[in-house]
């Protein structure tokens, strides 16, 4: 297994939108589409944005991760995470936020305790309370020691694109044509 950055333009394209589909689910109207645009048509264009991927030993990825920039550029989040099936690799996604942890300044948001049990069996060591019951965990190699020094992770507003969407019909459909055919060419190996 191994970790692959994910920098040729149309296999990061395909599997981000596999990635927005699979967080999302497939029937979730236009929330996944505006992820899709957002980090593809602002994060990523500023180099805020990578898509990683976990790959089993026939190349084959076997889990996905959006990691984004925090305003400082010093630690990175976990924006979106899914597992892809899998008979080769137990706990793909897990075992890749491990793999990151190891390697880089990481900030993970657990919304449930179960999530937080599977990030801490992941290597992520420091945990603290943040707003609205969510509990922020950090790798080793991220520099914050509290709340008080964690920057802002980088966002983009969805609204904000829902909107633009509704006033630009041809970057809706450019978009839309992009994202279902980054999903019917989803890489098979990375």
């Amino acid at each position: 297994m191994r970790v692959v950055n994910i920098k040729n333009e149309a296999q990061r394209e395909a599997c981000l939108a596999r990635l927005c589909a699979e967080v999302y689910g497939h029937q979730a109207g236009i929330a996944p589409l505006a992820t899709f645009a957002g980090v593809l048509g602002v994060l990523v264009k500023q180099e805020a944005a990578r898509v990683v991927a976990l790959v089993d030993g026939q190349s084959r990825p076997v889990a996905l991760a959006l990691l984004v920039l925090d305003e400082a550029g010093v630690g990175m989040t976990v924006m979106q995470l899914a597992e892809l099936s899998s008979d080769s690799v137990e706990a793909p996604a897990q075992r890749l936020v491990g793999e990151l942890a190891l390697r880089a300044p990481l900030r993970v948001d657990a919304v449930s305790e179960a999530q937080e049990a599977r990030f801490r069996e992941a290597g992520i060591t420091r945990w603290f309370q943040g707003k609205g019951g969510v509990r922020i965990g950090l790798s080793a190699k991220h520099p914050a020691t509290g709340l008080d020094d964690l920057p802002r992770t980088l966002t983009v507003d969805e609204g904000s694109i829902v909107q633009s969407f509704k006033q630009d019909r041809a970057q809706f459909d450019d978009y839309k044509q992009r994202f279902v055919r980054g999903l019917e060419s989803f890489p098979a190996t990375l």
